[in-house]
């Protein structure tokens, strides 16, 4: 059972890779060593992933949604020291719609070098192109400025305030802000 894994794109040292059994060691480094940035928008991917079992049990849940076209699950890679740097998931797929949300985080060490707009940016042309997929949408918290930069940086534009979009862990419901991308 494999994705087909030759990269979606590749930059500088950083590729885009489809998920793939050989990463569950190193999904599983990257949630353990990003875990306080994971856990308040990431906590199901994050509790999936904190021990080798779990990530290895995740990955081919993964692989297996990839394959069926449930959902898309990305690994950002640093291609010098081959770990996974960051996830990007196309998810929530309505394929009457032909929409999608794509989900993004990076690790703490990699912030702020443009690679996960660059990683946004190929990908949401992979899921116009390849996919088909005719809205894109990106959920964020007005607070993540970062994560706000990206969306308007790779062409999505604001379209309404969700009302209790997102609650994550042990805290009270968040608004978040819908963006969209139509191709």
């Amino acid at each position: 059972m494999e994705t087909e894994n030759s990269p979606i794109a590749i930059f500088e040292n950083f590729s885009i890779e489809p998920i793939h059994e050989k990463y569950a060691w190193r999904i599983c480094d990257f949630a353990t060593i990003n875990a306080e940035r994971l856990q308040r928008y990431f906590p199901k991917t994050l509790a999936k992933n904190l021990t080798p079992t779990l990530s290895q049990i995740f990955v081919e849940q993964k692989v297996r949604e990839f394959e069926k076209n449930e959902e898309f699950l990305f690994v950002l890679k640093d291609n010098e020291n081959r770990t996974v740097i960051g996830l990007v998931y196309i998810k929530e797929l309505d394929w009457n719609k032909k929409q999608a949300e794509l989900a993004y985080c990076i690790g703490y060490d990699y912030e702020g070098k443009g690679i996960t707009s660059r990683a946004v940016d190929a990908l949401s042309k992979y899921a116009i192109g390849d996919l088909r997929l005719e809205t894109l949408q990106i959920i964020v918290h007005k607070t993540n400025i970062g994560s706000v930069r990206i969306a308007e940086k790779c062409g999505y534009t604001w379209q309404k305030t969700l009302p209790e979009g997102h609650t994550p862990p042990n805290e009270k419901p968040l608004d978040m802000e819908l963006y969209e991308l139509h191709a």
